[in-house]
């Protein structure tokens, strides 16, 4: 019970000398000290892990009465990959950290944060992302889920880049992993087609000067329904439970939106950071609908020397994973130049979106 009085004064943060609310800590002047902050922030090894199954139009066809003419005609996707029993969110979200920081040349005990987004995940407690950093051997890291669902990479990336840039973390690993196959209804024509598994991940740390730009992001959440899960999981073991809780999207809904915020959203990033479309090396967005993909492109009227990550076609819709999954993709076959600038948009249940601009390691 908080008695009256000054310890009231001390809560609100009320000077008791007479001077301006909030200036100086009420009973310690001068003594909390800040991290020291670094002028920015950057990419430094980026890591992908894909399932060993890859599956076809024409096995994910039959339970929605359909073909894989109609699937690529209606997203773009020839295949995705689908998780073994074996391969966790957890397992491979690691998997792709590992590989990052392989890249990047920095050893899992230098890691002070590790954040994973993700949607997938199952379990309420305990949190993916301690064990995931376990894994990788980063034992003593701080360590967080982040639940933007298809948005979830370009949140925690934001959110690495403001940890390191305040002086709060030197090294944190950023992670996207789904098990998309867990929570989508294969009988379902509006989402079985779209989704695959996967992980990918980027290892974030120190620079001289600003490596990832500003975030421009936003949320509706008074239109949660256009994807949403069929009923929420405190339902699961009553009477009225029913069948377990399943993605669903109202596609029509979902692409509108889609093809409004994108461009939208991507003109802002690039605005924040200074930079026009002829600046950049790579456009990333979300792994959505390549129809979404080529439609943002063309309204951002990108220059042809801008590369666009077409992952979809191959991976399907990975949600939180499908931006490094696609970044990795494009630097392993050498379609970008290191250096060269990404123009990354995430968008997707929430209706959540961010986008930020990054020099590819």
């Amino acid at each position: 019970m908080m008695s009256t009085g000054a310890a009231d004064t001390r809560a609100t943060g009320t000077r008791t000398d007479g001077g301006a609310a909030g200036t100086v800590a009420a009973g310690v002047p001068g003594k909390l000290r800040a991290a020291a902050p670094v002028p920015g922030s950057r990419v430094l090894g980026v890591g992908a892990y894909r399932p060993a199954r890859v599956v076809g139009n024409d096995e994910v066809a039959g339970p929605i009465d359909s073909s894989d003419e109609w699937i690529r005609r209606r997203s773009g996707i020839a295949s995705r990959r689908f998780a073994a029993p074996d391969e966790t969110v957890v397992g491979m979200a690691a998997a792709a950290s590992v590989k990052a920081l392989a890249q990047a040349g920095i050893a899992p005990s230098s890691v002070d944060t590790v954040l994973l987004a993700s949607m997938s995940h199952r379990e309420q407690s305990p949190p993916a992302a301690p064990r995931v950093a376990h894994l990788m051997g980063a034992a003593s890291a701080g360590a967080m889920d982040v639940g933007a669902a298809c948005a979830g990479f370009c949140h925690a990336l934001a959110a690495a880049d403001s940890l390191i840039r305040s002086g709060s973390s030197r090294y944190v690993v950023v992670a996207g992993s789904e098990r998309m196959s867990d929570i989508v209804d294969p009988t379902d024509r509006g989402t079985a087609f779209l989704f695959g598994d996967g992980a990918g991940a980027v290892v974030v740390g120190p620079a001289a000067e600003p490596g990832i730009g500003p975030v421009v992001w936003g949320s509706e959440g008074g239109r949660q329904e256009a994807i949403a899960h069929s009923s929420p999981w405190p339902a699961v073991g009553t009477a009225a439970a029913g069948a377990p809780p399943a993605l669903r999207m109202d596609g029509p809904a979902v692409f509108r939106w889609a093809v409004a915020t994108v461009p939208k959203t991507a003109r802002a990033a690039l605005d924040a950071a200074g930079l026009t479309p002829d600046d950049l090396a790579a456009f990333v967005p979300h792994q959505a609908n390549l129809r979404i993909i080529d439609g943002a492109a063309a309204a951002l009227r990108l220059p042809p020397h801008v590369v666009v990550a077409r992952d979809i076609v191959r991976a399907g819709n990975t949600s939180a994973a499908s931006i490094p999954l696609a970044m990795e993709e494009l630097l392993a076959r050498g379609a970008v130049p290191r250096g060269g600038l990404a123009l990354l948009v995430g968008f997707g249940a929430g209706l959540a979106h961010a986008a930020q601009v990054v020099a590819l390691p």
